[in-house]
């Protein structure tokens, strides 16, 4: 090859190297997202999780014009699944469904990640309250009724939960705790058998979601004592709020929220966020969630991460108080 030849040759292909496309990861980063996104739900389909899961699955899907599939993973409180998602690649493509159950867990089990320190924080979906239920056929009218009899008769009054170390337990034995009352607790395999038993007659109180609860009440068949927030609910005002009991520190909000594995690129973070707080924001899911006592919640990732570093040690102080194990 002549030397004029050869110099142009080098020239020629230093150029095209300068112009080829990018490498695939960087072209995917930059048109995210490329391919289907995965919510893992570390619980059972049916659920109130689960339903929350779908709920961010369509409204991320409709914003993003992308596929958004659910992936149920439950086993031990919601650990295993939370386990599998946190240690995917932060790419985006991989979402984990938490509830207030993440907050707890790190005071019940050996965890094999960091609840903070191993996520990157997107959204918080939704807020609503617990419900404090009562058999219809019970004489109490009020929570202040209810709690000055257990204070008379330690250990008379039962309370139903969805498991040992589940968010229903340990909530209740803040409540039961801070008022000074020692109830006795009753675990279930989940909310449906407890609500069945609360229903029969077979334990006292019970409390769990307003979607789970609030038919039964409206059919007569139990009695709302109180919300776990410290206001009442817009969709339930005739409720008064346990704050109103007597309880005035007592604020328990049920949430669910979306984080990703640590280390999720900022830009793809970003994204998620905006699309997801403004779908939240759609008056037709508004008008579907209202009446069950849920509401959108939305927001910066940063109030969200600090409503979960929060609750972690506030649970805790609750697990070591009561002696709680799994």
């Amino acid at each position: 090859m002549h030397e004029l030849d050869r110099r142009r040759f080098l020239h020629q292909t230093a150029l095209a190297a300068c112009l080829a496309p990018l490498p695939l990861a960087g072209r995917a980063e930059e048109r995210y997202p490329a391919r289907p996104i995965r919510i893992v739900c570390p619980f059972t389909p049916g659920g109130g999780s689960d339903f929350m899961a779908r709920t961010a699955a369509r409204v991320l899907g409709e914003r993003l014009e992308q596929s958004v599939i659910v992936d149920n993973r439950p086993g031990a409180g919601g650990t295993l699944g939370c386990d599998h998602a946190l240690r995917s690649p932060a790419d985006g493509y991989t979402l984990l469904l938490i509830a207030g159950s993440y907050t707890v867990n790190p005071s019940l089990y050996k965890l094999r990640f960091d609840p903070v320190a191993d996520m990157t924080p997107v959204i918080q979906l939704s807020k609503g309250a617990y419900v404090l239920c009562v058999n219809a056929a019970l004489p109490f009218k009020t929570l202040v009724e209810l709690l000055a009899h257990g204070r008379q008769n330690p250990g008379r009054i039962s309370f139903a939960s969805a498991g040992t170390g589940s968010h229903l337990h340990i909530v209740t034995e803040y409540l039961f705790g801070m008022a000074g009352v020692q109830a006795t607790h009753v675990p279930y395999k989940g909310t449906g058998p407890a609500i069945n038993d609360l229903l029969a007659g077979q334990v006292d109180v019970l409390v769990a979601g307003t979607e789970a609860l609030m038919q039964h009440v409206k059919g007569g068949r139990l009695r709302a004592l109180a919300v776990t927030t410290a206001q009442r609910l817009r969709a339930y005002p005739d409720i008064p709020a346990v704050a109103e009991c007597g309880l005035p520190q007592y604020d328990v909000v049920a949430w669910h929220g979306l984080i990703a594995p640590k280390g999720l690129p900022a830009a793809i973070q970003t994204s998620l966020n905006s699309q997801l707080d403004a779908g939240l924001q759609s008056p037709a899911l508004l008008s579907q969630l209202e009446p069950t006592g849920v509401l959108p919640a939305g927001g910066k990732p940063e109030a969200f991460a600090a409503l979960i570093q929060a609750e972690i040690p506030r649970y805790a102080k609750v697990v070591r108080e009561h002696k709680i194990q799994t």
